[in-house]
Formats: C-alpha cells, structure tokens, sequence
C-alpha cells in the first residue's frame, strides 16, 4: 500500500466540503476500493471516510417505501425486522453477499456507487423502482447504471439514501460464484399492487439490466412457467472464463422461474 491522505468527517457538510478537492475520493465500507488500491489498480491522494457520518445510516418505512441510508452494512440490512417485514427478498439478497466481514463492512451506498457487473444490490434496485438520494438530487434507478463501474453519479456527489417502493411480491434468486459469492446470473423479480413487474439481471454483462421480454410474459401470467418459458439470446451477454454467453443466457429465465415461485409463497 502507497501513502495516501485520509480525512475522517463526522458530518455530511463536512464530507461535501472535503470532496470537493477532486483529488479527494469517498471511502464507504473500502470492499472494492481497497483491494484495488492494493494490486494498484486505483490511487486517490486522499480518501474521505464516510463511516463516521452518523445520518448516513438506519432503516425507517416511509409513505409506503422503505428507507435505507447509504451507510447501512449489509449484515444490518440482512437482519432487519423492518427490511424482513417489508421486502424479505432484500433481506435476503444481503444476508447472501459476500462472507461475514464483507458483510459487516460493505454499506448499501458502497455497492450501489461502485456498480460492480457482479453486484447484487442494483438488480434490487432495478426491480424495486428504487430512487437513489445523493446530497444533491434524487435518481431513478432506471437511469442510475450507465455502465462497468459507471453510474450517473457526478464528482464529488454522496449517496445518502435509497428510497425503495415496497412490492407486493418479490423474490431474488442468483447462481453464485462459489470463490466470490458474486452472482455468476442474478435475477430480481418484483410485481407491484398495481400488477406491474419488473425484473432486473446481474452478472451477465457490463452492469445491471432490466429483462423486458420477461416482464411482459410475467406481467400475463404470473407464474413460474410463465418466466421458464422466455427464451433470451445470448447476444451482448458476458462470457468469460465461468460462464459462456450462452449458459447464462440459458440460466436467467430458469433463475427468474425459481424467483417467481419463491415471491409466490
């Protein structure tokens, strides 16, 4: 590890103020950012911890949505009465990230702003018309992920929260990277009281998308043989040295019919 500046704000004034230097760069839970500094993929001069920002973490239901601060570890969000009573698949999907450490390390906020291919947290996003809160303006998650570790995200600006519509049924199945606990395919199905699905896909390409042909034939029928029936092809999907293209092609309509019966229940 290089020598580097680290600045420890208490307050989000004092974060803004701080990351306003653009050779400051914002450290939340370090899960990605300090392992990239250590193989020296990365090298910010001064990093802006984030940790200590009290207001940038907790969980609260809202006019019918759920409201997590960017801050917020996963373990916390995994063991949520609050998350486990108003979307259980949330819950889930962060109780299945990483190991314990990474868990209890690695913030909601975090994950989101660094939009790893591979991330659970923005197929929950997607699915769950989520809105992201910064200190200077709300995003809709629809136009949040721009691509490979790319989001709408301006210099300096601070996640503070994620507005989450709570669905009437939703489920998160991935097939997972043993090595990582990265989602080799992930898939997020959600269906709202007005009857509206949305299901969003994570590791099968440069970052979270949404599956129209899906949620067309879910919003007909809701069923697991619905969803099992979509046939995608695998152009424009990810291939590497785990999965073809065409493999994951195969697996995201079989995950999404795993998901459809798991929100069924």
């Amino acid at each position: 590890m290089y020598a580097f500046e680290l600045h420890q704000p208490k307050s989000m004034s004092e974060a803004v103020a701080l990351l306003a230097n653009p050779d400051c760069q914002p450290l939340a839970g370090g899960q990605s950012l300090v392992a990239a500094m250590k193989l020296r993929l990365a090298a910010p001069a001064s990093l802006v911890d984030l940790g200590g920002i009290a207001e940038l973490r907790g969980i609260r239901r809202e006019d019918g949505n759920l409201i997590i601060g960017a801050g917020t570890c996963h373990a916390d969000i995994a063991g949520s009465s609050e998350v486990r009573q108003a979307i259980p698949a949330l819950a889930y999907l962060a109780g299945e990230i990483g190991d314990i450490q990474v868990r209890n390390l690695g913030t909601l906020g975090g994950s989101l702003a660094n939009n790893d291919p591979a991330a659970c947290y923005p197929a929950a996003a997607l699915a769950l018309n989520a809105s992201i809160r910064t200190d200077r303006r709300t995003i809709a998650a629809d136009g949040f992920f721009t691509g490979m570790y790319e989001t709408a995200l301006e210099p300096g600006e601070i996640i503070t929260a994620v507005q989450f519509p709570i669905p009437d049924k939703a489920a998160y199945i991935k097939f997972v990277n043993p090595a990582s606990r990265f989602a080799l395919v992930g898939v997020f199905v959600s269906r709202s009281s007005d009857g509206q699905v949305r299901v969003a896909v994570t590791g099968c390409a440069g970052c979270a998308f949404r599956m129209p042909d899906l949620e067309k034939a879910l919003a007909s029928s809701f069923t697991p043989d619905a969803a099992k029936a979509v046939r995608i092809a695998p152009d424009g999907l990810s291939s590497d040295l785990h999965a073809s293209a065409a493999y994951r092609a195969h697996l995201i309509p079989v995950l999404a019919g795993r998901a459809v019966a798991e929100a069924l229940k």
